[in-house]
């Protein structure tokens, strides 16, 4: 513990570097308070400051996060501050603070979600063309995989409800990018798996069809629309596997797939959507080659978690 008297004799370069060490600083004025601030910005902390008198606004002001007082802070102080709390309740911070990771999981879940479709049917496109195969994907199909299919499941994402364990993480730095912890080799690994198995359907689907390029590609666009609504699932966490996180905890999304679901039928088998998208209606052997090169990824991550995971749980007991 140290006084405001102690403080004026430290400079700023001896006060930063026994900032952290200090747990309480007495009799302190305006200028100690920023003298403070700075030195805990200065050794690499994320700083927050409460305060609620017109002689805390300037350290309030300096802090990364100024938070003041709703009911008794000046009103000096609620402008220099980033945050007010509005019941002067400091449990009310951790409440804040729990809803903005939250916020920010549910933005890196819908870039992980959307960049990873798109790069799945940026693939298909290309490789298809670099393997001079005809389009596998028309123009008009693509727009109704991004606008419909993708957005809805994508739109859910947003309001998706937080891990149970988010406040037992600790701080991110401030300087991470949005893409750390593997985001951006998630979104180009699954966007691979969508993008390949989306091609070999199209290629085994004008050898099954004789070579009807209508049922090819009708083949191909259903395969995208499901390997992408199947891996929304996956997206909810990047901590838990889709099965861990919870199928059904999140009712906004199960609403979304069904939707799109119900959508990609309409496409598929009315007449007078069919001539719009240049879809035929597909059997039941079409069907089992799209779950097959669609899905596969999620029946392994299902059959491991339902399956493998417990007998392996049991054969650990028995063996402890």
């Amino acid at each position: 513990m140290i006084t405001g008297k102690d403080l004026d004799n430290l400079s700023d370069e001896e006060l930063a570097e026994k900032i952290n060490h200090i747990a309480v600083v007495a009799r302190v004025s305006p200028k100690h308070k920023l003298r403070i601030v700075r030195a805990f910005k200065r050794s690499g902390h994320v700083v927050a400051m409460t305060g609620d008198g017109v002689n805390d606004a300037p350290a309030v002001k300096e802090a990364d996060v100024g938070i003041s007082m709703g009911k008794s802070g000046t009103d000096v102080t609620k402008e220099a501050s980033a945050m007010v709390l509005a019941d002067d309740n400091f449990a009310t911070i951790v409440a804040a603070i729990e809803e903005g990771r939250a916020i920010y999981d549910n933005i890196r879940k819908f870039i992980r979600y959307l960049l990873s479709c798109n790069v799945g049917e940026v693939l298909t496109m290309f490789l298809g063309a670099l393997l001079g195969l005809p389009l596998p994907l028309l123009p008009i199909q693509i727009l109704w995989v991004n606008l419909v299919t993708d957005g809805l499941p994508a739109l859910a994402l947003g309001v998706d409800p937080a891990n149970p364990d988010i406040m037992l993480r600790p701080p991110r730095s401030p300087r991470e990018s949005i893409f750390a912890h593997g985001l951006g080799r998630k979104i180009l690994g699954q966007g691979f798996k969508i993008g390949v198995g989306t091609l070999i359907v199209f290629i085994l689907g004008v050898f099954l069809g004789e070579g009807e390029l209508a049922t090819a590609r009708t083949m191909a666009f259903t395969t995208l629309v499901i390997s992408q609504l199947l891996y929304v699932f996956e997206c909810r966490s990047d901590y838990y596997s889709a099965f861990e996180a919870g199928l059904f905890s999140n009712k906004y999304l199960l609403l979304a797939v069904a939707g799109s679901v119900a959508m990609q039928l309409a496409v598929i088998y009315l007449p007078a959507l069919q001539s719009v998208f240049k879809t035929v209606s597909l059997n039941g052997f079409h069907w089992t080659v799209i779950l097959l090169f669609g899905a596969w990824d999620t029946f392994l991550k299902g059959f491991h978690h339902l399956v493998w995971a417990p007998i392996k749980r049991k054969w650990a007991g028995l063996w402890a």
